[in-house]
């Protein structure tokens, strides 16, 4: 189940955009760690036992990011230890270790993003205002996926056909490289033809009408205030230097006033909404199924 994205997607646009700001932006230990959570915790809601696949790829890229900051940067004035003549600095560890902490975060906001803003949903609220724009934007979005199932069929394909046989690098690197132009080729063909349907449509003509099922209800609207709220807090707090962090030349102590408690409980607010909403519609959907 989906509940998050059967909402309105200006709320859904809203949402990932102020979520993605205090995690790009916003450089606190706090904030960041909710982000993170929130970000695995929705991803394994959308995608269930298909999330595990990816663990690897999250741990490993962690711990190269982590590692990195430390032995290329050596500001602090708490050493650890020394390698090759350069200190080590407990304040380039913490540092690196929210980096990558930011890094993930990120990442798992904009996959959970692809998963719910869809093309139509893009279209939909800037197809009026930048309609060439959206239109390539739309396209660029989904490109990735597309092209990632796209070359998976051409690969299949050609097994088929036998001509994956040879198990030396020279042909294994050319095997690559038949996908490659094949895809190249099947991407501009791809372009070509978009652009001359959504020509033959009139998209982005004047008078054109534009039909759609999305319907902003009372929810949403209640869902629209309630993320800009959340939204504002981290901002205000930001504005009164509540969310200022530092970690040269020593790593600042995490703030626990009443003015900065309010800041972390909204922003993980916002960062575990989309997780409450997903819960909430598995637990309505058990309810009805228990009683069939």
């Amino acid at each position: 189940m989906k509940a998050f994205a059967n909402i309105h997607p200006l709320v859904e646009m809203t949402y990932f955009m102020s979520v993605l700001i205090v995690s790009m932006f916003f450089s606190h230990p706090v904030l960041q760690t909710e982000a993170l959570i929130g970000g695995i915790l929705f991803c394994a809601a959308l995608q269930g036992k298909k999330a595990a696949r990816d663990i690897g790829f999250y741990l490993t890229l962690f711990l190269m990011v982590a590692v990195t900051n430390p032995l290329f940067s050596h500001n602090g004035v708490t050493p650890l230890f020394f390698l090759n003549g350069n200190p080590v600095t407990l304040e380039a560890v913490l540092y690196g270790v929210l980096l990558a902490v930011t890094v993930i975060g990120v990442l798992l906001w904009c996959k959970a993003y692809g998963e719910i803003m869809t093309s139509d949903k893009f279209l939909y609220l800037f197809g009026k205002a930048i309609p060439k724009l959206s239109l390539v934007l739309s396209m660029a979005l989904r490109f990735i996926p597309a092209y990632l199932r796209q070359s998976r069929r051409v690969s299949r394909a050609q097994k088929a056909m036998g001509l994956y046989s040879g198990k030396s690098i020279t042909d294994r690197v050319k095997n690559q490289a038949r996908v490659f132009i094949a895809m190249i080729s099947w991407s501009l063909e791809n372009a070509m033809e978009t652009s001359a349907s959504m020509k033959a449509r009139g998209y982005g003509k004047k008078g054109r009408t534009n039909f759609s099922l999305f319907r902003f209800y009372a929810s949403d609207g209640v869902l629209l205030c309630l993320c800009l709220l959340l939204f504002m807090i981290p901002i205000m707090g930001a504005a009164c230097g509540i969310t200022r962090f530092t970690f040269y030349p020593r790593v600042d102590k995490i703030e626990t006033t009443p003015a900065a408690i309010v800041v972390y409980a909204a922003f993980g607010m916002l960062a575990l909404l989309p997780f409450i909403l997903e819960v909430k519609e598995a637990i309505v959907w058990n309810c009805y199924r228990s009683k069939i």
